[in-house]
């Protein structure tokens, strides 16, 4: 897809500082390079928006686009990259970050068949005190595993980004460059 093509898809940022819910944030989304498509930008702000879309699971639009805001970041790519936990994702995603925390702090791993949910009834707990037992069993495993998938991925997609636009430019340069002479 061409810059340009993507270009509109994009928000158009005076429709954004205009609109009255988020008028309040005119002063801060003045800055042209919050809504400027190139490498930096775009870099930082998928790397942002992975970021918070695995490491949390509620809100995680409204922290990109704050964090987008501060560092400078492409926002729209912020926002946008979020959606990486999506209802068909979730649960893959921290079946697999639970996994690899629980294999980073060296759990024993519960099968779901060991879960004895017959006795649940049985037991003297409420529903609630072994609901929370349950998450602070798997809590820390989770917990670990989400954020060591966040830091490496948003680390990864960022340089990923980065040296791709890069290549890009070079290959260009390279074509127009062999054009020039004839080639």
């Amino acid at each position: 897809m061409s810059f340009e093509r993507f270009r509109r898809y994009l928000p158009d940022p005076d429709a954004l500082r205009q609109h009255r819910a988020l008028r309040w944030l005119s002063p801060w989304l003045q800055h042209p390079r919050l809504w400027h498509v190139n490498r930096r930008g775009i870099a930082m702000g998928l790397a942002i928006g992975v970021f918070f879309g695995l490491l949390i699971p509620v809100a995680q639009i409204f922290f990109a686009a704050a964090v987008a805001l501060l560092l400078r970041a492409n926002v729209p790519a912020a926002v946008g990259s979020t959606l990486i936990t999506n209802p068909i994702t979730f649960a893959p995603v921290y079946y697999a970050a639970y996994h690899l925390g629980a294999w980073m702090l060296g759990h024993a791993e519960v099968p779901v068949a060991d879960v004895d949910l017959a006795n649940v009834a049985a037991r003297t707990e409420t529903g609630l005190a072994l609901w929370v037992d349950r998450v602070a069993t798997v809590g820390a495993p989770l917990a670990t595993g989400l954020l060591t998938l966040a830091v490496c991925l948003s680390v990864l997609i960022y340089f990923a980004v980065h040296w791709t636009w890069r290549l890009r430019i070079v290959r260009a340069w390279q074509r127009r460059k062999a054009r020039r002479h004839g080639r």
